[in-house]
């Protein structure tokens, strides 16, 4: 802990050195960026929830290749990673399982039905990204279901000019990136086209991938009823050494592919918004537990989920009143879990009233969703914001909110492991309550939460000597915690330079339950502290360097820096990134030791 202490002490002494300058910070404020994830379109100072933002900006100063590495900067959002360059990563927000989070691009849910394992292999690219939205806190009277303990809603650029960028990139363990970024703006239509691939040799045995990257983003009929396509496809081939098992002689291997393809448009009036959609998202897993004996043992899944939603929203004297259906099917093939689907449906209902001349706002809300194979349930919240000045706002909310067992959670089978048919929903009740303040120069927030659920889902036995774990409700869990964000904007020479910290506490307690007879026992961030400071001193010159401490329930703690600088020179970009500058030996999930200090060189050449 003296670590953590000693930075924090550090940056109060940097920022009332800082404050000390009377200049005018001339950075865009994130105020009046609206949240597009949700049916009323709220500017981010004006919604009443625990909301962070990462905007292009953000992410290029981040010293991060992967958003699971920008996601690791975010207080409060666990990312845990068994490899590297994208490989595979689980996402957590406050404490939830990788089951109890969802991710979003613009707005559409990416959601899998066989196991949360697979969120992030939807993930996109750094540079078709305009923002990442994290939204913690109960979410499923917004998103439905799956966001348990928040949502992440990556926002993708709407365009890039006529322009062409080509990236280059190799350094440490044998690691060669490559990808071109195409943008395109035509009389009535508008394109993005971006193609990348991420190698490595690997930093252990049987570590290396091979990923790629492609995404397809076109507005057209943009003068008369514009309609937005959104196509991505991803493929990660890696080893994947001791993921699930300490046996050194199986070289474990795994093949993912994601894709999605969705229609968007909107038609609106002065009082009314509706937003149409289509989609199709799949995606494949292919696990070999001998990489080099394929018939030893072989998982295989595909999973494809084709959906429709419209979300709307209606103006009136009373307020704001966002609604919304969506529909979708899923289908699951597997040599493992069977053949099986699922139609589901849910209906969303919000109003935001405003009272006090618009400084308190009231907004409840419900969900209501239709399993086929878990009938209805109803998820109903409640949002209270107060503006106590222009730019302080106090907030609370309140939601219950539920999730159905995933395909593996019900039918997974291996000679150590039983799924469990007889499942039932995980549910909670959660509270927070906050204050933010939001200027052109200082964003910070403070929130405190608390999380009451049941029938969370665990692989669990019944003694020390059974060696088959079965998919259980294990009994009540609490979950507790407080959460500070500050980022603070300044200028030095006329430049602009960021100063960004936060800190998570969160508290776990199981009740009535032997961590000894749990496969996944909490390993959660009981203190998880982040720091970046990116600043530019000269014209050509920017750097960044982040700092992350992370202490977890099983008492494993570890310190970990990266930095990264940019050199401009006209339409030519060369970059320095360093990871785990000072070779921190930790582990974040599982049995996987991270990589040890390493670098990666960058060229980077736009054509205008």
């Amino acid at each position: 802990m003296t670590n953590k202490y000693i930075h924090l002490a550090f940056i109060m002494l940097f920022i009332s050195q800082i404050n000390a300058q009377e200049q005018t910070i001339k950075t865009d404020s994130l105020n009046e960026v609206i949240i597009t994830s949700t049916r009323i379109d709220l500017p981010f100072k004006d919604n009443s929830r625990t909301i962070n933002i990462m905007t292009s900006a953000d992410i290029k100063s981040s010293a991060a290749l992967t958003i699971s590495d920008v996601l690791q900067q975010i207080a409060g959002v666990d990312i845990r990673r068994r490899g590297t360059g994208g490989s595979q990563a689980d996402l957590f927000i406050r404490g939830g399982g990788f089951d109890q989070t969802l991710l979003l691009i613009d707005g559409i849910k990416m959601d899998d039905a066989q196991t949360g394992h697979h969120t992030l292999n939807a993930a996109l690219p750094l540079e078709v990204i305009e923002r990442i939205e994290v939204i913690k806190g109960p979410a499923a009277r917004v998103f439905g279901q799956n966001a348990f303990t928040g949502a992440i809603n990556i926002v993708t650029k709407s365009s890039l000019d006529n322009t062409v960028s080509a990236n280059l990139e190799t350094g440490s363990f044998g690691q060669l990136n490559g990808s071109v970024t195409v943008g395109s703006e035509l009389e009535n239509s508008t394109h993005i086209l971006h193609v990348g691939k991420m190698t490595s040799e690997g930093y252990r045995n049987n570590s290396d991938y091979d990923n790629s990257n492609y995404v397809l983003k076109s507005v057209f009929n943009k003068k008369d009823q514009a309609i937005e396509m959104i196509a991505t496809f991803s493929e990660r081939k890696f080893g994947a050494e001791n993921f699930y098992t300490t046996n050194p002689a199986y070289n474990e291997y795994e093949e993912t592919q994601n894709s999605l393809i969705a229609f968007t448009t909107k038609f609106q009036s002065e009082k009314l918004k509706i937003q149409p959609r289509i989609y199709w998202k799949r995606n494949q897993d292919m696990f070999l537990l001998k990489r080099f004996e394929p018939a030893f043992f072989r998982n295989f899944h595909l999973s494809n989920k084709i959906g429709t939603e419209a979300n709307a929203a209606y103006t009136s004297k009373l307020g704001v009143t966002g609604f919304g259906i969506d529909l979708s099917k899923t289908y699951l093939r597997s040599n493992n879990l069977g053949n099986r689907n699922r139609f589901m449906a849910t209906a969303f209902l919000e109003h935001r009233f405003q009272f006090i001349n618009n400084r308190l706002d009231i907004t409840p809300g419900v969900a209501v969703t239709y399993f086929s194979d878990f009938k209805f349930n109803g998820f109903p919240g409640l949002d209270i914001g107060f503006d106590i000045t222009n730019n302080l706002k106090a907030y609370g909310n309140i939601g219950f909110t539920y999730r159905i067992p995933t395909y593996t959670d019900l039918y997974y089978t291996d000679p150590r492991t039983n799924g469990n048919e007889n499942l039932e929903p995980e549910e909670a009740f959660a509270q927070e309550i906050g204050i933010k303040y939001n200027s052109q120069r200082i964003r910070a927030s403070l929130s405190v939460f608390n999380r009451d659920a049941k029938n969370l889902i665990d692989f669990i036995r019944p003694n020390t000597i059974e060696e088959i774990f079965t998919a259980t409700n294990i009994a009540e869990v609490n979950t507790k915690g407080l959460e500070i964000d500050v980022a603070y904007n300044f200028e030095i020479n006329s430049f602009n330079q960021t100063l960004a910290f936060g800190y998570a506490y969160l508290e776990d307690d199981i009740l009535e339950q032997n961590e000894e007879l749990s496969r996944y026992a909490l390993n959660t961030l009981k203190h998880h502290y982040t720091t970046r400071l990116s600043t530019q001193l000269f014209k050509n010159i920017s750097q960044s360097i982040v700092y992350k401490y992370a202490e977890r329930t099983t008492g494993q703690t570890y310190n970990v820096w990266d930095a990264s600088i940019i050199m401009k020179l006209n339409q030519m970009e060369l970059s320095v990134t360093a990871s785990n500058i000072f070779d921190a030996d930790y582990i974040e999930s599982g049995f996987t030791p991270m990589p040890p200090s390493n670098v990666l060189f960058g060229l980077r050449y736009t054509f205008k």
